[in-house]
């Protein structure tokens, strides 16, 4: 019996050592994952602004910041994103977007700012369209939420509202964000992966010790009742 806790010991602990290896490189994996992420966030030079109270502002206001972090939050029904921000990720010390929560942040600043605008739309010559005539001129269209698959873009207003508000650079920069955002959250996850592969190792490891010890321990009880000549308790 004490020869199969030992080897059941030693196999436990050979996983456990296993596990806390693979843990160990997944670790460091993670850490030059976040040493590029780090990198691209420096090198796009990012930050949010934040006043003398560490508070979030956009455009020199809390409220605008606060309006913002409404879409961020909101839940989709109320026309939000639905995104669990983090806080912590928040730092006014730290300003460089280089976090899931301030990669959202910024890509919903840049959200807002496109579905609150006016566009101005000029006609070079009158356009009918579905029974109605829009004469030549200057038309201020305002976009009221509209993101780009709201808009009629046969429409000779919304049409050319819909390129100048969601224009190249602004899907460009939502996928620049987006990026950086799928990033942060992987390596968080990966992070968390690496942690429960050490701690499972750890827990193989003293599990195995453990077992390989009890069986040593019978084994002695057994050669000292050996010597003693005196009746071997059963061993259960």
């Amino acid at each position: 019996m004490s020869k199969r806790l030992q080897i059941v010991g030693i196999v436990l602990a050979v996983f456990g050592l296993g596990f806390v290896l693979g843990g160990g490189y997944a670790y460091l994996q993670v850490q030059d994952g976040y040493d590029s992420l780090q990198a691209f966030s420096e090198a796009e030079n990012v930050t949010l602004s934040y006043n003398e109270d560490g508070q979030l502002v956009d455009r020199g206001t809390t409220e605008g910041a606060s309006a913002i972090m409404l879409l961020l939050t909101a839940p989709a029904e109320e026309g939000g994103w639905a995104y669990p921000v983090i806080k912590a990720d928040l730092d006014p010390n730290d300003p460089l977007v280089n976090t899931a929560t301030e990669y959202m942040f910024q890509m919903a600043t840049i959200g807002y700012h496109t579905l609150h605008s006016t566009q101005t739309v000029v006609l070079t010559e009158d356009v009918e369209y579905e029974g109605v005539l829009y004469a030549a001129g200057t038309y201020e269209f305002d976009v009221d939420g509209r993101y780009w698959s709201d808009f009629d873009r046969q429409h000779p207003i919304e049409g050319p509202a819909r390129s100048q508000a969601w224009s190249g650079t602004a899907h460009a920069l939502f996928g620049t964000l987006g990026v950086g955002t799928v990033t942060a959250s992987t390596l968080q996850l990966a992070q968390a992966v690496a942690f429960v592969l050490l701690g499972l190792g750890l827990v193989f490891m003293v599990t195995g010790g453990g077992l390989f010890w009890s069986g040593r321990g019978k084994e002695e009880i057994v050669a000292l009742a050996v010597e003693d000549r005196t009746p071997v308790p059963e061993l259960v």
